[in-house]
């Protein structure tokens, strides 16, 4: 059997690739920082003994001050807050007083008790409504209330 010549398909001649020349890609390096300490000389710089030192470099003779004694305000306390001492030790805790402690506890009672009963009605609420819900759903949907077309009632059943 001679199946005649061999079919000849299109070929496509690329172009040579663009020689680029390497990189030189040169090792990093890290520029370790530094640090110049700076030296403050003491304000009240001496020679050492045995060191004669100029006439002009020797600090100025201090005069003596009059010593003014100075009275501390005691810290100031409100009068609601009263203070603990750990026995012991010389630490003072700040204690709140009874009323605010009685007022800030009922309160948070009250919120949790609130919190409680109120998850409490709306589950037994959900239990009550969800059978006459389904019921009212299935009237509606047996009727014919609720087209097929509608987004409520989802995709057909095939």
């Amino acid at each position: 059997m001679n199946l005649g010549e061999p079919p000849l398909f299109p070929s496509i001649k690329l172009p040579e690739p663009l020689q680029l020349p390497i990189p030189i890609l040169e090792v990093p390096r890290a520029d370790i920082p530094s640090y110049k300490p700076l030296v403050v000389p003491p304000s009240d710089l001496r020679p050492p003994p045995g060191i004669e030192s100029d006439a002009k470099d020797d600090p100025p003779k201090e005069t003596p001050k009059p010593q003014i004694p100075v009275i501390q305000p005691p810290p100031f306390t409100p009068p609601e807050v009263q203070t603990f001492e750990i026995p012991g030790t010389d630490i003072e805790i700040p204690v709140p007083s009874t009323e605010i402690v009685v007022t800030a506890a009922s309160t948070a009672v009250v919120s949790v008790a609130a919190t409680l009963a109120a998850t409490s009605i709306f589950k037994h609420l959900v239990s009550l409504f969800k059978p006459i819900l389904k019921q009212a759903w299935s009237k509606m949907t047996k009727k014919g209330v609720l087209s097929s077309s509608s987004s409520l009632s989802g995709p057909p059943d095939s």
